[in-house]
């Protein structure tokens, strides 16, 4: 039997992606055999294929940290899962719960580690969670890292509830994951976008406010007015540096700005005087342990959450579905079928 992966060989770049056929992995013991049914795509992904996220990323390399499947063979040993379970692996192998550790980064898939843009992968029974029954595979395949992140940017930093304002910043994975979970406790939720469209969207979602900021640069002001001039309780800054001034205009004092991404451009040099004067806690965020993912798998079935997905591509056309993702056109989560 065989199985074909997306394999980075011979240099970084996406012409240096191409699709190979190896041969289907064994289980061994306390380990579980994974047959894909959907992959979905990160901005890390991309950055990989560049090699701006990891330069010395050891070539070959398999990308992909999120996936759904169904598991099709068990290792001696397993009782964790039974065969036709569906499941996603997490994100680090071996972090089950608490913070991370210096060796955490290292271990995450699609890096230095064989990652899940492959149509049979094997695991460690404890690395793998079970999917909420109300999703499909496509919405199961974002849980990991866009869901993950989202999950403890709201309630593992902090707590959301009724009484909170949440910023999100674009309308990506992360942060139509946190705009749903932030609805889901009844916070109220900003979203910032250079489109009017996805801005539109949003609110259809259940955002209670939008500010273009393709029309109003400097969004944190204008944030901060929508909020009679407090601030938000948190920020879901997925931008960087090159959103993180706006940012620290945006949120009240002693709030808290959640640091999960890097996606914008660099902006103007920076001052982190405002983070010093009015105590705002700046947290950085590296998706989650496996507690967070089962946390984040209960609430998606108790408030009966959907997770929003811009398209599906071909495992064969993942070409297109890398092309999407650096467009920025997207409106939640792309994923890939085989």
């Amino acid at each position: 039997m065989t199985t074909r992966a997306i394999v980075l060989r011979g240099g970084f770049g996406l012409d240096q992606l191409a699709l190979e056929t190896r041969p289907e992995p064994e289980a061994g013991p306390g380990e579980v055999r994974v047959r894909l049914r959907v992959a979905s795509l990160n901005y890390r992904d991309l950055l990989m294929a560049r090699g701006e996220y990891d330069p010395s990323l050891p070539l070959p390399a398999v990308l992909g940290s999120d996936a759904a499947g169904v598991v099709d063979a068990l290792g001696d040993g397993v009782t964790r899962f039974a065969l036709g379970d569906r499941v996603i692996p997490i994100f680090a192998r071996g972090w089950h719960d608490g913070p991370p550790t210096r060796e955490t980064p290292l271990r995450g898939l699609g890096g230095r580690v064989e990652g899940t843009f492959v149509e049979s992968f094997v695991a460690r029974a404890e690395d793998l969670v079970r999917v909420p029954a109300h999703l499909d595979d496509p919405e199961a395949a974002t849980l990991g890292t866009a869901g993950v992140t989202a999950y403890r940017a709201l309630f593992g930093i902090t707590t959301v509830d009724t009484a909170s304002t949440v910023l999100v910043i674009g309308t990506g994975g992360v942060s139509l994951y946190a705009l749903l979970l932030a609805r889901s406790a009844g916070a109220r939720v900003i979203v910032v976008s250079r489109s009017a469209d996805k801005l539109e969207r949003a609110m259809a979602l259940g955002a209670t406010a939008g500010v273009d900021a393709g029309r109003t640069p400097a969004w944190g002001r204008a944030v901060r007015r929508l909020t009679e001039h407090a601030g938000v309780d948190l920020v879901v800054e997925v931008g960087g540096t090159g959103t993180l001034g706006e940012s620290l205009g945006a949120v009240r004092a002693g709030g808290t700005i959640a640091l999960v991404g890097n996606l914008a451009p660099l902006g103007a040099p920076l001052s982190l005087v405002p983070a010093v004067m009015r105590e705002i806690r700046i947290q950085g965020l590296l998706v989650g342990p496996r507690s967070s993912y089962e946390a984040l798998a209960r609430r998606m079935e108790e408030h009966a959450l959907h997770p929003i997905i811009d398209s599906v591509f071909p495992l064969g056309d993942y070409r297109a579905a890398f092309e999407r993702l650096a467009s920025g056109e997207q409106f939640g989560k792309i994923c890939m079928t085989p």
